[in-house]
């Protein structure tokens, strides 16, 4: 459940310094060291290449979490799709429905714009992220294999 005192809106390039320490504190949880001038490197060139929707979430005028969609497209259906790619909270304020707060407005966001759907992956020991996404409606994929090549 969303939570009312969280104030959520859509990004802009003005918003940098307040990605930047959330997106290298997401990498941080995934093990990836701290890189604050790459982190803002990588989403300024986001911004300028129009490459990616970032949501951020405010208490009290604090940013506390964000996410951020990819565009894709489906092919076998010719529709837009997002890739939800990041979904961060800080620690202090975890277990107040803000990620909830922030996957209600990409949802949104995605009808509004009439993508086909969002998609997105977490690892399988993130159980408390996999709670919530399937109480939010969000179906584990039990048709396809995911693959990835590294290069």
């Amino acid at each position: 459940m969303a939570n009312s005192a969280i104030d959520i809106r859509q990004a802009t390039v003005d918003d940098l310094d307040l990605i930047v320490p959330l997106f290298d504190a997401y990498r941080q949880f995934y093990r990836q060291p701290s890189e604050p001038e790459r982190a803002k490197e990588f989403h300024l060139e986001r911004f300028e290449h129009n490459q990616s929707i970032i949501f951020l979430a405010f208490e009290r005028a604090a940013a506390i979490g964000f996410t951020q969609l990819y565009p894709s497209f489906s092919s076998g259906a010719m529709a837009r799709i997002f890739i939800l790619n990041d979904l961060f909270v800080i620690p202090e304020a975890r277990r107040r429905g803000v990620a909830s707060a922030l996957l209600d407005r990409v949802a949104e966001y995605a009808r509004r714009v009439r993508a086909l759907r969002l998609t997105l992956s977490t690892e399988l020991t993130n159980t408390a992220a996999q709670a919530v996404y399937e109480a939010l409606g969000w179906k584990r994929d039990l048709e396809f294999c995911v693959y990835q090549l590294g290069l």
